[in-house]
């Protein structure tokens, strides 16, 4: 176990007891979920006009205003396709970037900033031996080489020098210049950069890019989104500028190139070229100016599903004299939490009481819903077709693919590391006789014959033909497994009951290969006999372990001395969110180049995937997946169904909830119903709190159950990726505000209640009666009976998903031949009894961002969340 994975499981042990306050003071407004990868466009959608030789182009930005950390589409038509030397981008491609300051005047035509003031040109100083540009388009670098032996020079920057080599410098919004190695600089370099520095225009002409937009929390040197105080006592948030240069067929002098056998464009900010840049202003909104220092705080805490949710409404509740904190914290730890007494309001899918081992608190417990959301597979992968791919395939090389298909054993697949190269360097090929032959090592003939990545698995490619004929190395940096967050919650439950509801998922993972020949990583297998450490894999859990204990020098590193493991080649993300920003800049996380130089040698971060050549498949929810412009799988749903999170699939899927609070089943078996849907539900135990508190926390829900469910993308608003609650669910929860506003109870409550409101999906507010472990309840639904779940709702033996639905052949695919009991593997019979599960497994704590240092500043400010922006860097 890694230090840095012991102190996050010591964290995570000792979060309990933390009192927390992570407050998102800006909204984060996200795009709808669905199969489109591309953000959807609200009212403050932008259309722009080239000019010069791109007069013809329109550029169109989806949104521009309430922006915060999130993702922008940038589309464009009327373009010239764009053409290349080789694999480099020579002509007609587009480069993106984001300023700050005021108009310079220099286009009165087109209003927009310096180019001093932009960040743009960091491109990544190692190897560049498969990056797309000629080493000055993606720089600050203005050289000017019009002709062979020819130079010309920018009109202000390196002019008097010899051949004009020069850098145009970087002024930060405090002051800072950067006028030399401006390519990796203190204040923005490759991996933390959002600058966009080749973008394919396709051969009708248009072309598109998904672009994060950065406040001041991921870029302090922009500073868009800082509080700006107006005379009549409003705050608004610095504006910027997203700014668009299109690279055209000329050379820097004007004329066409002269040598055709190189790639001529230079920098975007050269003068030449920045003639013709287009210029979209952006607003943002505040950051950290959303509450009034000194106000009263008011904690709050739970599952990630709803802090999307909180950080939008957190800032508007700020009006009622009570600031909102919310601290991300594990669902099991959550239910701890309010199980032991805490006074404070919690979020979870599951009722208290449903972890292994514990039980319902007495007294009086009170539900309501307020969030309907889900966990999703997101993706970011663009079209790299190979020798073998028809022309219309290649036509549409650098474009994202907009849909997937993924059924419950093609998700088991990529959970339980199976693929071939998952295990990397596990099989490698060996020539013998004349011939290249594949040889696996001690323990891994099971892999000789599965499929290298997920591109590589018939299956999937039935499913999407679409992505057949691609040339994407498949290697841990791409499909063979799923990019997962670290930590024990609700979500991983819900997807591990998705694969379990399904009856080849659940061969698969007893060792049943799929009908290629696929067998399952004996690791995860839930058959003892075939597991290498004599035990079955419990796959009905809420977190994703990396049990395979697989370590070796990776291939073709042939100096390294460090060896990698599982959890090397696929680390784990801190939460959803990060998954979803990680996905967004292709970033793999994969330290896979060795640094022999390095004092003491170490593995480094090649640094985001190129342009054109992304590939991320990561486990998120609908909301974090929008916000950030991820495509969405596609997932079987019980009635035969490929669906996506869309508003009214979540909606569907909510219908057929039941328990008390009520659940959402994967085997929602309406057509339309999106399968991993989860209603978040917000619990308290009223006779723990006091007077105040319950007031405040009603007033919570009452603006979650009223204008918190207006779906948009103004600061209260519920954010895309998120369903309306329907009537119901809405009556529900202001029945449960009512309740706890005028709760008369004991001070501890800890004896029976004869008033409950019920929780079933028909049901009234959702509140329990314990004690003496009977009550009543009102509505339709199920009442509020004792504390422990309804046996509609109830977990089953490992907290999750009832035996008869593992054992049972029900489920989400048809024919379901018997199961041997006793399975031997073709190969590596022999492996013997190694220790298995080599991953912690933290408590689940996941704080959203670090502490801003305000001196005097509330707890709330102090403990700014990541939903503000702030960005965990690798």
């Amino acid at each position: 176990m890694r230090t840095r994975q012991i102190v996050r499981s010591l964290v995570g042990a000792a979060a309990g007891a933390l009192a927390g306050a992570l407050l998102a003071l800006t909204v984060a407004p996200a795009a709808a979920a669905g199969p489109s990868a591309a953000p959807a466009a609200t009212g403050s959608a932008v259309t722009v006009s080239g000019r010069g030789e791109f007069a013809d182009m329109r550029f169109t930005v989806s949104q521009t205003e309430g922006l915060a950390d999130r993702a922008v589409t940038v589309s464009w038509t009327g373009g010239t396709p764009t053409t290349f030397a080789g694999t480099d981008f020579k002509t007609d491609f587009v480069q993106i970037m984001q300023c700050w300051g005021d108009d310079d005047g220099a286009v009165p035509a087109n209003p927009g900033p310096s180019r001093t003031q932009c960040e743009y040109g960091a491109s990544p100083t190692t190897d560049r031996s498969n990056w797309p540009g000629n080493g000055y388009d993606d720089t600050r670098a203005v050289v000017y080489r019009a002709k062979p032996g020819n130079y010309g020079q920018d009109d202000t920057y390196g002019s008097t020098m010899p051949y004009g080599l020069g850098e145009v410098p970087f002024k930060a919004v405090d002051g800072t210049v950067i006028t030399s190695g401006t390519q990796n600089n203190k204040l923005f370099n490759h991996s933390t950069t959002n600058e966009i520095d080749f973008a394919r225009t396709g051969a009708d002409g248009t072309g598109s890019e998904i672009f994060e937009t950065q406040t001041v929390s991921e870029a302090p040197q922009l500073g868009c989104g800082s509080p700006i105080t107006h005379a009549d006592g409003t705050v608004s948030g610095r504006s910027c500028w997203l700014v668009i240069v299109p690279q055209g067929h000329l050379d820097l002098d004007g004329a066409p190139y002269e040598d055709q056998t190189q790639v001529n464009a230079g920098s975007p900010v050269s003068s030449t070229n920045w003639k013709n840049r287009v210029a979209v202003p952006l607003d943002f909104n505040p950051v950290g100016a959303s509450c009034t220092i000194g106000a009263k705080e008011q904690d709050t805490t739970g599952s990630e599903l709803v802090a999307e949710a909180m950080t939008s409404w957190q800032a508007r509740l700020c009006g009622t004299g009570t600031v909102y904190g919310f601290t991300q914290l594990g669902d099991s730890d959550t239910r701890s939490r309010i199980t032991s007494g805490a006074d404070t309001l919690g979020f979870v899918s599951r009722p208290l009481g449903s972890d292994d081992g514990t039980t319902g608190p007495p007294g009086t417990v009170t539900y309501a819903p307020v969030a309907l959301s889900g966990v999703v597979v997101g993706f970011n992968i663009e079209r790299q077709p190979g020798s073998t791919a028809t022309s219309e395939q290649k036509a549409l090389a650098g474009t994202r693919f907009t849909s997937m298909k993924l059924n419950p054993r093609l998700i088991a697949k990529l959970l339980t590391e199976s693929y071939r190269n998952s295990p990397w360097g596990a099989v490698r090929t060996v020539y013998k006789n004349g011939t290249d032959t594949p040889t696996a090592a001690t323990g891994y003939g099971w892999a000789l014959h599965n499929p290298a990545g997920l591109l590589s698995d018939p299956e999937f490619l039935t499913l999407n033909p679409e992505y057949a004929d691609q040339s994407i190395a498949e290697n841990p940096s791409t499909d063979t497994d799923l990019e997962v967050a670290l930590g024990h919650t609700d979500a991983a439950r819900q997807l591990w009951n998705y694969v379990l509801a399904d009856k080849d998922a659940r061969r698969f993972l007893a060792g049943v290969p799929d009908e290629n020949g696929m067998q399952v990583n004996p690791y995860y297998s839930t058959n003892a006999d075939l597991n290498p450490t004599g035990s079955a894999f419990d796959a009905a859990r809420d977190d994703y372990p990396k049990a395979d204990p697989w370590s070796t020098i990776p291939p073709g590193s042939a100096e390294a001395t460090v060896k990698q493991g599982m959890t090397d080649f696929r680390p784990y993300v801190d939460d959803m969110l990060l998954a979803a920003v990680h996905a967004r800049r292709g970033d793999q996380l994969w330290k896979s180049s060795w640094d022999a130089n390095a004092n003491p040698p170490v593995w480094k971060s090649p640094g985001p995937q190129n342009v054109g050549q992304r590939f991320q498949l990561v486990v998120t929810d609908a909301a974090s997946a929008a916000r950030y412009g991820l495509g969405t799988a596609g997932l079987l749903n019980s009635a035969g169904h490929y669906v996506t999170p869309t508003s009214s699939a979540l909606t569907a899927a909510a219908r057929s909830a039941t328990g008390r609070p009520a659940v959402v089943p994967v085997t929602a078996s309406r057509p339309a119903a999106y399968p991993l849907a989860m209603l978040v539900n917000a619990v308290v135990r009223p006779g723990v709190l006091k007077p105040a508190q319950r007031t405040s926390y009603a007033a919570l829900l009452r603006y979650a159950a009223q204008a918190g469910q207006r779906t948009g993308i103004e600061l209260g608003d519920l954010p895309l990726g998120y369903a309306p609650l329907n009537g119901t669910m809405r009556a529900r929860t202001l029945a449960a505000a009512k309740q706890l506003a005028t709760y008369k109870g004991g001070a501890a409550d800890g004896g029976p209640t004869t008033s409950g409101t019920g929780g079933g999906n028909g049901g009234g507010a959702g509140t329990t009666a314990g004690g003496a472990g009977t009550g009543s309840g009102s509505g339709t639904g199920a009442g509020a009976g004792t504390t422990a779940p309804s046996a509609a709702g109830s977990p089953g033996p490992h907290g999750s998903i009832a035996p008869n639905l593992i054992s049972t052949a029900a489920g989400l695919t048809p024919a379901d031949p018997a199961v041997p009991l006793r399975l031997a593997l073709p190969i590596g019979a022999g492996l013997g009894a190694l220790t298995g599960l080599i991953a912690p497994f933290a408590a689940g704590w996941r704080p959203r961002g670090v502490a801003a240092v305000l001196s005097g500043a509330p707890s709330f400010v102090r403990r700014t969340t990541r939903r503000l922006g702030g960005r965990f860097r690798r």
